[in-house]
C-alpha cells in the first residue's frame, strides 16, 4: 500500500516524482513560513514570503549535523519543485538559494 502525504504538504507527489529520496520530503511549515527537510531528527530549513506568484527565499540554513551532506540541496530541490507544482516564481534573496538555482539550470525558468 502506497503511503499517502499528510494533508499539510504540498507538492509532495511532485517531489518524489523528480526524483528526491522518500526520506527528503520537504514540507511546508506555513506557520513559521519556512519550508523544512527533516533528515536523522535535524532540520533544514528555507524561510520564505509569498508574494502573489512570487516565492521569496530569504535564507537557508541546515543544522550543523547536516552541513556537508547534500541536505540544504535537497530542501532546495524541493521547495523549487513545490514552486513549480504550485505555478510559483522563486527570488532567491539568500545567497545559498541563488546559487544553487544558477548551478541546477532546470530550474532557471523559475526564477523571478
Amino acid at each position: 500500500m502506497a503511503e499517502r502525504p499528510p494533508p499539510d504538504h504540498v507538492g509532495f507527489r511532485q517531489v518524489l516524482q523528480r526524483g528526491l529520496k522518500m526520506d527528503a520530503m520537504v514540507r511546508d511549515n506555513a506557520e513559521r513560513h519556512r519550508f523544512e527537510l527533516e533528515r536523522d531528527g535535524y532540520i533544514a530549513f528555507a524561510n520564505y514570503e509569498r508574494r502573489g506568484s512570487d516565492l521569496v527565499i530569504r535564507h537557508v540554513e541546515a543544522a550543523i549535523p547536516l552541513r556537508g551532506t547534500g541536505a540544504a540541496g535537497e530542501l532546495m530541490r524541493g521547495v523549487a519543485e513545490i514552486a513549480r507544482s504550485e505555478g510559483r516564481t522563486i527570488t532567491p534573496l539568500c545567497g545559498y538559494a541563488r546559487a544553487w538555482i544558477r548551478r541546477h539550470r532546470e530550474y532557471s525558468d523559475l526564477l523571478a
